[in-house]
């Protein structure tokens, strides 16, 4: 069997009752799947700008208030969308392996054409609501194609494409309402925070199928260390004195690193891509599937963290430091109105750390396409006006990572296992996924 038909094997066990149509449509597909070292066919490098262009208009619909569904991560749906403009683009490139959907597509079809009509299919299907907005910018997008034959075979490739992964996602576990959370009262299980007291979110996502990996549970970190250690005491600590709201310790750059990097962390590393792809003037196949590996990645690292999130249930560092006489740890000082630089702090228990997490997945995919030394700037709409620049990739996602423990979120137990998990998943997302096309044969 080989991984592409281990994949769709392996997804179609996860999804369960699939609709048979879908089924009948990627098999076929795979049926006449080219060979695994396909003759590449002279053409034009056509721009990855498209991709770029639909990548921005999902980033502005989940920014949208009210657009995103309260109980879809965000992360499966930019995963969907690059997805589907991968296997698009790959059907008519054939330099690589299709992600899961592998159709012969005719050797002069629009690599562009594909890309667009795939995207438009994906976003209608995953945000009925925005369907004018993704209409204009489909409109817009394929007016820069020469009508013709090619244009044509183009969009119905691209439809296919994005309609077929869009019925094999239908039943992945996204849309189950899981069971009302019951917080846990010992010392160390995680509880609603305060000053808000939010519900706790996602508590089913770690059982969502994933993309890439085997299973949510495949790179679960080991536990955190004991309440009654040195380690976990060192951690409180720092986050205590450099996390609260009324920090003495905390430097201001700390404390603009602490607001910058709070808004979804996957939108920054989406748009540190696009510049960077700009910048490299990637083509067409390259950027798909340079979006395509790094939302997989995202994709799988959020139900990576989740799952471990949810199994170990650890309290944020707020409920940690104002019960911090419960905890058994001499070494630990309660604050009893402790509050965090962020105010709210996010409705999810602490370990792993998502943004370390997304963090080191996107330095990993970004730094195996173009090294990890690239300069590059980044904005954030929680500081308009601010600009801050990197030399590498791996220095952004160490700076988001600690951008946690100066907001009050996390602490670095959070930080070095969210690292380690994202190194894994998108370790695993290189070393399975979008591969050259000749590797299947061995050769």
């Amino acid at each position: 069997m080989n991984r592409f038909s281990a994949r769709l094997f392996g997804i179609g066990l996860a999804l369960g009752a699939i609709g048979a149509a879908a089924v009948l449509a990627v098999n076929a597909y795979a049926g006449t799947k080219p060979s695994h070292t396909p003759a590449r066919h002279t053409r034009t490098e056509a721009s990855g700008q498209p991709v770029i262009d639909w990548d921005q208009l999902l980033l502005s619909i989940v920014n949208t208030p009210g657009a995103q569904p309260a109980n879809i991560q965000p992360t499966r749906n930019f995963a969907i969308l690059h997805a589907a403009i991968y296997d698009a683009v790959n059907a008519i490139d054939r330099a690589h392996q299709p992600y899961l959907i592998a159709v012969r597509a005719p050797r002069n079809a629009s690599e562009t054409a594909a890309a667009d009509a795939a995207a438009r299919t994906a976003l209608a299907g995953l945000y009925p609501s925005q369907q004018t907005s993704v209409d204009a910018t489909y409109a817009t997008e394929l007016a820069n194609v020469a009508d013709g034959p090619a244009k044509d075979q183009g969009v119905r490739l691209g439809n296919q494409v994005a309609t077929d992964l869009l019925a094999i996602r239908a039943n992945d576990g996204s849309s189950i309402t899981p069971p009302t959370f019951v917080p846990g009262t010992a010392p160390g299980d995680y509880q609603p925070t305060p000053p808000n007291f939010p519900t706790p979110v996602f508590t089913n996502w770690g059982q969502v199928a994933p993309f890439v990996l085997d299973t949510g549970n495949q790179f679960r970190p080991a536990p955190p260390p004991a309440l009654t250690s040195d380690a976990y005491a060192a951690a409180i600590n720092e986050v205590q004195s450099l996390g609260s709201a009324a920090s003495t310790t905390r430097t201001a750059e700390q404390t603009e690193i602490g607001k910058f990097w709070n808004p979804p962390i996957q939108n920054f590393w989406n748009q540190i891509a696009q510049e960077v792809a700009l910048s490299h003037h990637s083509d067409l196949p390259t950027t798909a599937r340079l979006f395509a590996a790094l939302d997989l990645s995202f994709a799988d690292s959020a139900i990576a963290f989740y799952d471990a999130k949810y199994t170990y249930r650890l309290w944020r560092p707020v409920s940690a430091i104002r019960l911090a006489d419960t905890d058994g740890n001499p070494n630990t000082v309660a604050d009893p109105g402790w509050l965090p630089l962020a105010g709210n702090t996010a409705a999810d228990p602490s370990y792993p750390g998502a943004h370390s997490t997304i963090s080191a997945a996107g330095a990993d995919i970004l730094a195996s396409f173009y090294g990890d030394a690239q300069h590059f700037s980044l904005t954030s709409p929680a500081l308009p006006g601010v600009t801050r620049s990197f030399n590498s990739f791996s220095a952004a996602a160490q700076e988001a990572g600690l951008s946690r423990i100066y907001s009050g979120q996390h602490t670095r137990l959070d930080h070095d296992a969210g690292l380690t998990l994202g190194h894994d998943v998108a370790g695993f997302v290189l070393h399975n996924a979008l591969l050259p096309a000749h590797d299947s044969s061995g050769a």
